[in-house]
């Protein structure tokens, strides 16, 4: 019987078309050995696929956990299976496999419970990911935690709202409270999360509301501050409640719906912040925040009182800030506290025109007395008291002195009779007729409005031309509205010296009359007198 042989001859030895030569297996052994991470990128997904397949193949999840916290960080492994190992478990848990019901078998429990550990072991190896020294892969983790946040909030019966608070998420937030992980990741949760959704609002701000319930570290209150700081969006009325990551809740009275409940978990994170130790770089920090980011979430502004107050006593820069945000809340939130000009008052110390943050404390001061509605007795105290210290003042100091006193003479005409009023020099208790008490802490009782701008008119024969011509305006009639202190405040000897140098000499100056050919020694008989140095000294 005859054989089939396909129209091939068979005396000849057929070649099999498919079948690769020597040379051709050699570059194929030598392209998996060098490029060996798309073979593991198909390893992976091929366990992804067998796992979602069947539960006889779940044992895989332990390999692909193996990949995940693997040692060997400088490839694509880890990220590899922590997606993979995402979807996994975002499809487990969306099946029901993780839910454990009275009504399933033994068997079916045993399962969920084996999964949930697995779980666990999955999240602590995310959670590590964010303490690696590359960003991206933080933000890859980041990412990942998410995802499993919106899924076991979703599907996993036994959770639900603990997921939130002592769950992945309130894992996620303390981790983001270590030093390891990039300023980077926290903005980004910040940015993408925290001020996107109204949900993740709230809980970040209760989580860090029970870490900061106790002491914590100095770095723990640095990052949960950045945190907090950074959150711009604040939610002034119910219908603004309405992005959530998780959804809507159901309930209508669920405390996510309600905005005094929002509010109260902010109050309580930033109240127990104000309670730590905090560095004077970090409370400089907090007073910057008081009005935008800090005064508005709170039901109750009278707790910041104690912090406000001490701040103040720090004194330097940290005092003006304090008071700048005591004047929001007497401003903005009608508090009472009545001890504040007194504070303001004993600023005024002889170094405040010396000091580096002279210019920021004229701002705030143009702001604290901009009200013309302040009792005539403590403006003319303040303006006082900042014309005596200009007597021991650096001319670039004076120069803002002047201005700013010029504006509050023009809001409060009463105490211009300071200008003309001469001193009574008969007064026994003081010579020269002042009667103004410089060392009186309250600015009300100092008697300056009895007293007079003499100080001003000294300065009119200061040796700086600037300050002798600006302190002529308190002489002059008040013609001009108002100065604008912002072209005097950042004078400095520098730039006073660069005004000086940059103008056009019409005139040179005569530095001498006749030029000495000898200045230690005597003239000669014929070339004129000898210089008074030579008279007052001997240097023979």
């Amino acid at each position: 019987m005859p054989r089939l042989t396909n129209g091939l001859d068979p005396a000849k030895k057929r070649k099999r078309k498919d079948a690769p030569s020597e040379s051709s297996k050699r570059k194929r052994v030598t392209s998996k050995e060098s490029s060996g991470e798309p073979d593991l990128q198909d390893d992976i997904l091929s366990l992804e696929e067998k796992i979602l397949e069947s539960r006889t193949n779940y044992n895989s999840i332990h390999t692909l956990l193996d990949y995940l916290g693997s040692s060997d960080h400088g490839s694509e492994k880890n990220v590899l299976a922590a997606v993979a190992l995402c979807r996994v478990f975002c499809r487990l848990m969306a099946g029901g496999s993780l839910n454990k019901h009275k009504e399933k078998a033994g068997n079916e429990n045993t399962i969920a419970q084996w999964l949930g550990e697995r779980l666990q072991d999955y999240e602590n190896d995310i959670l590590k990911m964010l303490k690696e020294p590359d960003v991206g892969r933080q933000s890859t983790a980041l990412t990942l935690l998410m995802r499993l946040v919106k899924e076991e909030a979703a599907h996993l019966n036994n959770l639900k709202e603990s997921v939130w608070r002592d769950g992945i998420f309130g894992k996620l937030v303390h981790k983001l409270l270590d030093g390891e992980v990039a300023e980077e990741t926290r903005a980004a949760f910040v940015e993408n999360y925290v001020e996107k959704y109204d949900d993740i609002r709230y809980y970040t701000f209760a989580v860090l509301a029970d870490l900061l319930s106790s002491k914590v570290s100095h770095l723990s209150v640095q990052n949960s501050l950045s945190i907090m700081a950074a959150v711009e969006t604040i939610p002034e009325q119910q219908e603004e409640l309405e992005d959530f990551y998780f959804g809507a809740p159901s309930n209508a009275k669920h405390d996510l719906h309600s905005l005094t409940s929002h509010k109260k978990q902010a109050q309580k994170a930033w109240t127990n912040i104000l309670r730590q130790d905090l560095t004077k770089i970090q409370r400089k920090s907090v007073l910057t925040l008081v009005s935008p980011r800090i005064a508005p979430w709170f039901l109750k502004v009278e707790l910041l009182m104690d912090f406000l107050t001490d701040s103040f006593n720090v004194g330097g820069s940290t005092s003006l800030s304090a008071l700048s945000g005591l004047f929001y809340l007497i401003q903005n939130k009608n508090l009472d506290y009545p001890l504040f000009y007194h504070k303001l008052y004993s600023l005024l110390d002889p170094t405040i025109l010396h000091s580096k943050h002279r210019s920021r404390f004229f701002r705030l001061l143009d702001t604290f007395l901009a009200s013309t509605h302040l009792p005539a007795a403590l403006v003319a105290s303040f303006i006082k008291r900042l014309s005596r210290l200009t007597l021991y003042a650096p001319p670039s100091g004076i120069i803002v002195v002047i201005p700013w006193i010029y504006n509050l003479l023009k809001n409060h005409p009463t105490c211009t009779f300071m200008i003309h009023r001469k001193g009574d020099v008969e007064k026994e208790e003081d010579e020269w007729g002042d009667v103004f008490r410089m060392e009186e802490p309250d600015p009300v009782e100092t008697d300056a409005i009895e007293s007079s701008l003499w100080e001003i008119r000294m300065l009119q024969t200061h040796y700086h031309p600037n300050v002798a011509a600006i302190a002529r305006i308190i002489s002059e009639q008040f013609t001009k509205q108002a100065y604008n202190l912002e072209d005097f405040l950042d004078h400095s000897y520098g730039t006073m010296l660069d005004a000086e140098l940059s103008k056009d000499i019409r005139k040179a100056p005569e530095i001498e009359y006749e030029i000495p050919k000898k200045i230690f020694m005597k003239q000669d008989a014929d070339t004129g007198e000898d210089s008074l140095l030579v008279k007052l000294w001997n240097f023979s």
